[in-house]
């Protein structure tokens, strides 16, 4: 079993972190976590976990997950590229978009093994979807197996080329925020038409939930399922139309395209 350290301790390293602890792939005494936040690092030691605001912790680990924004990465691995000589053996997994694996590897000085991952915070609760970059030499086919292990204990994987991570970015990485306001903006129109708060909210988030699965398990075309719902004349298809004239699927790619646009732009 490898130690594992997290540079950075946001939402995304506590999703990771909550999925790999769950599953048992890890336990808390495996895991070291390094915060510039007094608070975040208070917050792991509550809860089991080893934390500090000095990275000396990093160093006891074999796998280093860089966990900080893209435009702090290039600070933290000038902090880490003195400390080549103590790095040269280990795997860094990296989830900031917009920062490619070459990137990573002229910023820590070395050839370092870097695995690149576009996760997204569902894994808090084992249902994340998460990319990993297929090139990811010098590591070894067994070190990147263990890389994706992680991640398909905190939910479902796919491996891909790295000139793919950017339209991942776009629709998985930053998928559960439009999904989001769509089960709020399904839940506010509930509460418009008489329904409590609470009830609204269960009754959107578990449509969604079920179209969703609906569209894994029977592998049908969503269009396909779209019109198993509408009846003629019926209530499903008037919605629909009402979407259609308000431009709803042209919005919804226009917004993730800008996604796209703004990770290849980083």
């Amino acid at each position: 079993q490898m130690k594992i350290a997290f540079i950075g301790g946001g939402n995304m390293a506590s999703a990771i972190i909550g999925g790999i602890t769950a599953s048992g792939l890890y336990e808390k005494e495996e895991i070291f976590v390094f915060d510039i936040n007094e608070k975040t690092v208070e917050k792991y030691i509550n809860e089991g976990i080893d934390a500090s605001t000095e990275l000396e912790g990093v160093m006891a680990a074999d796998l280093i997950m860089l966990c900080v924004k893209p435009f702090v990465m290039p600070e933290v691995l000038k902090k880490l590229r003195s400390k080549r000589g103590d790095l040269k053996d280990k795997i860094f997994v990296s989830i900031a978009a917009g920062v490619s694996v070459s990137d990573i590897k002229i910023h820590i000085g070395f050839d370092a093994k870097v695995v690149r991952v576009m996760p997204n915070t569902p894994a808090l609760i084992g249902e994340g979807m998460s990319v990993l970059v297929s090139n990811c030499y010098p590591a070894t086919e067994e070190e990147f197996s263990k890389v994706k292990a992680i991640f398909d204990s905190v939910g479902k994987t796919l491996v891909m080329p790295e000139n793919m991570i950017s339209a991942v970015t776009s629709v998985s990485g930053s998928g559960p925020a439009y999904v989001f306001m769509m089960i709020e903006a399904m839940a506010d129109a509930g509460v418009l038409g008489g329904l409590s708060r609470k009830d609204a909210l269960a009754l959107s988030a578990q449509t969604v939930l079920g179209a969703a699965k609906m569209v894994i398990d029977t592998e049908k075309h969503p269009a396909e399922l779209k019109d198993m719902v509408c009846s003629p004349k019926g209530t499903t298809i008037e919605a629909v139309k009402e979407l259609e004239d308000k431009g709803f699927r042209g919005v919804v790619i226009s917004a993730v395209d800008a996604c796209r646009k703004k990770a290849e732009n980083m």
